[in-house]
C-alpha cells in the first residue's frame, strides 16, 4: 500500500528518515568493495574470480539464513520471475562483475565517481520512459554532471584511463539504474530480504558461468594480501567483501526503496563514492589529481541538482524484516 506524503505528513517524515538512514547505511558499506576486493586481484585472483567468491558466498549466506528464519519468504509466484531474474542478472551480476573489471584496470575512486552517473540515467528514464516533465534545473544538474565526469575522465588526454576499463564502468553504471528501479518495482510486492535473496542466487549463478568457484586458485586464497598495514588472507578479504558489502549492503539498500523513491535513494546513495575514496586513499594508497577530485564534486553536484528537482514521488509502507 502506498501513502502520501501529503495528506500523511508524520508518516511520510518518519519513512523519509528510515529510508535515508537504510540507503545511507547501504552507502558505507558498499562504498568499502573496492577496497576489500582489489587486494584479492592484486594477490592473484581475476576480476570474474572475485565476482564469484563475493557472489556465492553472499547467495549461500543469504540462502541457509532466510530458509532458517522465515523460508516462506522464498515463495515466488510465476509472474515474479521475471523481475527476479531481470534484477539478480543486471543489479546484483551485471553491477558487480562489470565494477571488478573496472577496478582492475583503473583506480578505485575513479570508477566508484563513474558508476554513480546512474542518478543521471534515472532521471533520463524518467524523462523519456515515464514521460514525466522534468524541470529545467534538473537539465542543469544534468550538464554539470557531464562536464564533472569529463574532467574526472580526463578525456582531453586521450583517455588517459583505460578504455575497457571505463567502458566497463559506464555499463556498470547502467545496471546501477537498473538495481534502483527494479528495485522500486520489486518491493511494491516482494519483502525485500526475499527479493535480495533471490537476486543473489541468480546473480551467483550467472557469475559461476562466467568464472566457475573450482577454477579459484587454493594456494592465492590462503595466501596474504596486502591490506594498507595488515596482510590478511585473501579468504578473510572474500568473506568480509560478501558479509559487509554485499549482503548487508543489499539488505539496507532493498529495504530503504520501500521508504524512498528510486531517484532520491540514487542521490543518497551518492555517498559511497566518497567512502570508496577514501578506503581507497587509506587501504590501497589511491589518490586523484585536483582536476579530477574538482570534476568529482562538480559530477556529484550535477547528480544531487538533477534529484533535488525531481518530481515529488509516492512513499511505499514496508513490512518489518523477520525478528
Amino acid at each position: 500500500m502506498s501513502i502520501d506524503v501529503s495528506a500523511s505528513p508524520q508518516a511520510g517524515l518518519s519513512h523519509r528518515a528510515r529510508g535515508t538512514g537504510l540507503i545511507l547505511c547501504a552507502s558505507v558499506f558498499f562504498g568499502t568493495s573496492g577496497a576489500l576486493g582489489k587486494p584479492a586481484m592484486t594477490a592473484g585472483l581475476s576480476p570474474e574470480q572475485v565476482a564469484t567468491a563475493r557472489l556465492g558466498l553472499s547467495a549461500l549466506m543469504l540462502l541457509i539464513g532466510v530458509a532458517l528464519v522465515k523460508p516462506a519468504l522464498l515463495r515466488v509466484r510465476p509472474g515474479e520471475w521475471k523481475l527476479l531474474a531481470a534484477y539478480g542478472l543486471f543489479g546484483v551480476a551485471g553491477v558487480q562483475l562489470l565494477y571488478f573489471v573496472a577496478v582492475s584496470r583503473i583506480p578505485v575512486g575513479i570508477a566508484i565517481l563513474l558508476e554513480f552517473t546512474s542518478p543521471v540515467l534515472i532521471a533520463f528514464w524518467v524523462r523519456f520512459v515515464r514521460k514525466t516533465r522534468l524541470p529545467r534545473a534538473m537539465w542543469l544538474g544534468i550538464a554539470l554532471a557531464m562536464g564533472g565526469l569529463t574532467m574526472v575522465a580526463q578525456v582531453w588526454q586521450g583517455l588517459r584511463l583505460d578504455a575497457l576499463g571505463l567502458s566497463a564502468i559506464f555499463c556498470a553504471a547502467c545496471c546501477s539504474a537498473v538495481y534502483f528501479l527494479l528495485g522500486e518495482q520489486g518491493v511494491a510486492t516482494r519483502h525485500p530480504l526475499g527479493m535480495v535473496t533471490w537476486g543473489m542466487i541468480i546473480g551467483a549463478v550467472v557469475v559461476c558461468v562466467v568464472a566457475p568457484p573450482w577454477t579459484l586458485p587454493v594456494s592465492v586464497l590462503i595466501g596474504p594480501a596486502k591490506f594498507g598495514p595488515w596482510q590478511p588472507p585473501v579468504w578473510v578479504l572474500l568473506v568480509a567483501l560478501a558479509l559487509f558489502s554485499t549482503v548487508i549492503a543489499y539488505l539496507a539498500g532493498i529495504t530503504a526503496l520501500k521508504y524512498v523513491s528510486a531517484s532520491v535513494a540514487s542521490v543518497l546513495a551518492l555517498l559511497e563514492p566518497v567512502v570508496a575514496t577514501a578506503a581507497a586513499w587509506a587501504f590501497l594508497g589511491e589518490t586523484l589529481t585536483w582536476v579530477q577530485l574538482f570534476g568529482a564534486v562538480v559530477l556529484l553536484g550535477g547528480a544531487l541538482i538533477v534529484q533535488l528537482n525531481s518530481p515529488k514521488q509516492h512513499i511505499t509502507a514496508a513490512e518489518p524484516l523477520p525478528g
